[in-house]
């Protein structure tokens, strides 16, 4: 399992279409494949975060395109996408970078 947190800047004016296309995309990943997790939020510095997990790639790749409709919404809403932040997912409470190593004392 893995977590990847995905960050945006939305167009001004955009936020409720892109908060209701969130939740209409997350509640089609729900029906169609499962739930796996995930939040969203605003940050502090105006960008939208949001956190979700994944049991492996490929399910996240099919699980993506479960609400056509509600993905489009969400893009038009979206003035930039930040980079993506991958994790690997160690317990249901912690979560550090894909490839961080461990150090023992």
């Amino acid at each position: 399992m893995f977590a990847v947190i995905y960050q945006w800047r939305l167009r001004e004016g955009k936020e409720g279409q892109f908060t209701s296309s969130w939740h209409q995309m997350t509640e089609a990943i729900r029906q169609h494949c499962g739930s796996y997790g995930s939040r969203l939020h605003r940050a502090d510095d105006g960008t939208w975060v949001a956190y979700a997990r994944w049991p492996d790639a490929t399910t996240r790749e099919r699980c993506q395109g479960v609400d056509p409709e509600a993905l489009a919404s969400m893009r038009q809403a979206i003035a930039e996408f930040l980079p993506e932040i991958r994790c690997q997912v160690i317990d249901d409470l912690l979560a550090e970078p894909s490839g961080a190593q461990t150090h023992a004392s």
